[in-house]
């Protein structure tokens, strides 16, 4: 029973910053995170710029549950400044990598894996697939639940592994998504060119087109250190250059 809480973000990072920018994540800040808000790193990833915008970004925080969210949130914003002063460099130096993102809190669905598990699974990808799909409100979670039942079989012939599977909390249950681990590329442009010819097959892409509002895919790659790749949390002993907190 998973019962976390996960903060997603979509980050537009600025000029040749992304590489910098993750590692500010993972090594500077994840540490911290860990030891002073029991929130974890589920992944930062790259987005593969040729399937959606670019220079972009994807971070996913593990939160323990409602009440863990509101120590976090407690612990950042009860200052004047609305930011934990103790943080106040990293803010700054992250300040010069990025531009700005969107946030949203997701709700997991209870069969899907903790990043712990994850990585003890050993759980990994060459590439994933983020997928974000939008159903009529109220109908996010059963949706979930045909993912298991549907999508999971189908995408498991080509070696995928479904890593996540949320939905938005605070709106009208209408957005979901799900995070694909894909061995390779070339198993990932394999789906592809099935998923392609299975639009008239009244296969998944079929009963997707038929129960979703709205779907997008996209393509993330590892950062060095999400721990996904790392199989463990970062750490500070990860950090290349002297970082003063």
């Amino acid at each position: 029973m998973n019962d976390k809480m996960y903060i997603h973000e979509f980050i537009d990072v600025t000029g040749h910053n992304r590489a910098r920018y993750m590692h500010h994540m993972t090594a500077n800040f994840s540490p911290i995170a860990q030891e002073e808000r029991d929130q974890l790193c589920y992944g930062v990833w790259g987005v593969v710029g040729s399937t959606a915008w670019w220079p972009g970004v994807v971070n996913i925080w593990e939160e323990d549950g409602w009440d863990g969210l509101a120590s976090s949130f407690r612990h950042e914003l009860g200052h004047p400044s609305l930011q934990d002063p103790k943080l106040a460099a990293w803010w700054a130096a992250a300040a010069e990598m990025r531009s700005g993102g969107v946030d949203r809190l997701l709700l997991p669905a209870p069969w899907t894996r903790t990043i712990e598990e994850l990585c003890a699974d050993g759980v990994r990808g060459e590439v994933y697939a983020h997928e974000r799909i939008t159903v009529p409100p109220g109908d996010a979670a059963d949706f979930l639940e045909r993912v298991r039942d549907q999508a999971v079989p189908h995408y498991g012939r080509f070696g995928w592994d479904l890593a996540g599977a949320w939905r938005t909390a605070l709106g009208d249950d209408s957005e979901c998504f799900l995070l694909w681990a894909v061995p390779d590329y070339e198993r990932w442009a394999a789906f592809e060119a099935a998923n392609d010819a299975d639009r008239a097959a009244g296969g998944w892409k079929t009963r997707l087109r038929d129960t979703a509002r709205s779907f997008q895919r996209i393509l993330l790659v590892d950062a060095p250190l999400s721990p996904m790749r790392i199989g463990r949390q970062p750490a500070r002993s990860d950090r290349t250059e002297d970082w003063s907190e």
